[in-house]
């Protein structure tokens, strides 16, 4: 017994010490990432603010990009941004969706761990490397097959009329594509794995095919962590800079087919910052970055605002479905 209330004496005192500090070391790490993106984002108005004391809000609305007479401008680069950004998600959330189901739920053991490590790994290549791929194999199959056939199929559309080239916007879209894949493959794929098998089992003893298991069980439970994949990819095609710069074309202007050559944000930044020949060039590419960390953040808020209400919906009905059984003098369990 003596033995017993001296360890229950040392295990409180213990206690007493780890708990703050386990307290204050979790709200240093919290403080210290909010402090890093505050100091980020003072870093990026400070260095703005010579080209928006020149320019105003007029450098998000105008196209011009001319270093030699020192007049810039953000929004063909905002719209080179959005195109890419938004094409490339459309494209690879169902791929992802489809590549993490068939993960999880069709390929036999062998064939799940080996598939899962190579999309696993296609997110770790270097983007450098896959820009360099775009550029030797991925572009001269756009110039000669891809854009050939969709002038031919769909040339009566104006996304894919004009002159084929390998460089271009459809070709950084399909290179931001390759990189998203498997950022929202790897974290869907986690997600469908965390759903309860007693769900799958259940709907399909019920006498649901597998499709009505994934539509009517798997897809919802999952649905608010496949918004959370969805935004992440998002942000890192918004923000992916050296392979875009590689393939894109890296000239301004607004254009409706996807044949034609443009620019992004961030590949603007990273092709000029070093080699910007005046101080408003610099500070107005600065200004491009605290575009673009805007765009990111408010990204992840509006997915966050999205994820929120459909995370409750689950709640909610169950809510809904025991005061209907309380009325009836029943349990719903």
């Amino acid at each position: 017994m003596d033995k017993k209330s001296v360890l229950e004496r040392t295990r409180g005192r213990l206690d007493r010490i780890g708990d703050p500090a386990l307290k204050a070391i979790t709200f240093a790490a919290a403080a210290l990432a909010v402090t890093v993106l505050g100091l980020i984002a003072f870093e990026l108005v400070r260095g703005s603010r010579l080209a928006f004391h020149r320019f105003g809000l007029g450098f998000v609305t105008s196209q011009t990009w001319d270093a030699i007479h020192n007049q810039f401008g953000a929004l063909s680069l905002i719209f080179g941004t959005a195109v890419t950004s938004i094409l490339a998600i459309a494209i690879a959330t169902p791929l992802a969706i489809a590549i993490a189901l068939f993960l999880t739920e069709l390929a036999p053991k062998p064939v799940r761990a080996l598939l899962g490590a190579l999309v696993e790994m296609l997110a770790a290549i270097p983007s450098v490397i896959l820009g360099l791929w775009g550029i030797l194999v991925l572009g001269p199959f756009v110039q000669n097959q891809l854009e050939p056939f969709l002038n031919s199929t769909l040339g009566f559309l104006p996304f894919f009329r004009g002159p084929h080239s390998g460089t271009g916007i459809l070709t950084a879209i399909l290179i931001l594509t390759i990189m998203v894949v498997p950022i929202v493959a790897s974290v869907t794929r986690e997600l469908f794995a965390t759903v309860p098998p007693e769900l799958r089992e259940g709907a399909l003893a019920l006498g649901a095919t597998r499709w009505e298991m994934v539509r009517g069980v798997l897809l919802p439970a999952a649905r608010p962590g496949i918004f959370a994949a969805v935004a992440l990819g998002f942000g890192r095609a918004v923000g992916e800079a050296m392979a875009v710069l590689m393939v894109i074309g890296s000239q301004i202007g607004i254009h409706l087919s996807l044949f034609a050559h443009s620019d992004t944000l961030a590949a603007r930044i990273a092709g000029q910052y070093n080699g910007s020949s005046t101080n408003l060039q610099t500070s107005s590419l600065v200004y491009l970055a605290t575009i673009l960390l805007v765009i990111s953040l408010a990204v992840n808020i509006g997915a966050q605002l999205l994820i929120k209400p459909i995370d409750r919906r689950p709640r909610r009905r169950r809510i809904a479905l025991d005061r209907a059984f309380e009325a009836q003098g029943l349990s719903a369990d």
